[in-house]
């Protein structure tokens, strides 16, 4: 069955089939390579697209805006100054105002819920650029730069360390189960995720042929093909840096925790940007650098896909 997803929102990929995902990622190369071609693309011609950010972003921001104008589209930056969102003006409100003058909503900030009501009340495709709980555009780059990497997603085995509590630990375990890729999350127990979605994952990895496992113990790095970290202290948690370092330094990816792998081919991703000496040491970031920044440039090239395919 051809997949439609015109009309849809991406808040988390728990919304998503494998199918639909896999449209996705191929979309993603498709359109990947005609920009590298020089083709000029015209599927968001006429369109407009607000961008709305309370936290603030490199890679979502610049992604968003390229892959608009790179298909035709206007994109429209409201940062936490430029509207009243949920303070003067409520959220319903103004995702109806916004809805009535734009053809999609992205949202970057704090509350999930914020983003469900963006897409609940304004009638247009909205696209969650992170929030506390997910970061789904994130996730798409991320497997579409394993993908490139491997030839496949399906039977790899996936490692992330580090604080396995936070959105990303979230997306990549929901992502993961969802494309049969085993995953291993190493944390230590105080940051492990809500049952909840560990539960919630372990079903759509039941369906997808592959496994989760949750553990403290940094030795089952073994047979990762993929080892993943992200920064300690995720934004608007500065206060907590200091135990999170004292916290997580067993947790660091460092050449001898790659070596733990026992595989050559293990490749090291990071989301950015990185504090390396914390999670990541310098030496192995730049050994696998090209691969980090593959995956950096591949946000575009994703939300590209997502806004084509919804819009």
């Amino acid at each position: 069955m051809p997949v439609n997803l015109k009309g849809k929102s991406l808040l988390t990929l728990k919304d998503f089939t494998k199918s639909e995902i896999e449209y996705l990622l191929d979309l993603s190369s498709d359109l990947k390579q005609k920009k590298r071609m020089g083709i000029i693309g015209q599927q968001l011609k006429g369109k407009n697209v607000a961008l709305i950010f309370e936290k603030p972003s490199t890679r979502t921001r610049c992604a968003f805006t390229v892959a608009c104008v790179d298909e035709g589209g206007h994109p429209e930056y409201l940062g936490k100054n430029d509207i009243q969102l949920g303070y003067k003006e409520s959220i319903e409100d103004t995702a109806r105002v916004l809805g009535r003058l734009f053809d999609g909503i992205q949202f970057r900030g704090f509350s999930q819920e914020h983003v469900e009501k963006l897409a609940k009340y304004s009638g247009v495709p909205v696209f969650n650029g992170l929030t506390d709980d997910y970061h789904p555009t994130q996730i798409l780059a991320d497997l579409l730069t394993i993908k490139e990497q491997f030839g496949k997603l399906k039977g790899l085995n996936f490692t992330y360390i580090g604080d396995g509590r936070n959105n990303m630990a979230n997306s990549l375990m929901i992502g993961c189960s969802k494309m049969g890729i085993n995953f291993t999350l190493i944390a230590p127990t105080k940051l492990w995720p809500v049952d909840e979605l560990i539960n919630e994952c372990k079903e759509f990895s039941t369906e997808s042929g592959s496994s989760i496992t949750i553990t403290e113990d940094v030795n089952m790095v073994k047979g990762s093909d993929v080892i993943y970290t992200d920064v300690w202290c995720s934004m608007g948690e500065e206060e907590k840096a200091s135990d999170r370092i004292n916290m997580l330094k067993p947790y660091q990816v460092n050449k001898e925790l790659v070596s733990k792998t026992e595989k050559e081919e293990t490749i090291c991703m990071h989301c950015l940007p990185a504090v390396k000496g914390n999670e990541i040491t310098e030496d192995v970031f730049e050994q696998h650098a090209q691969v980090i920044f593959d995956e950096a440039e591949n946000r575009m090239h994703t939300i590209k896909a997502v806004m084509v395919a919804m819009i």
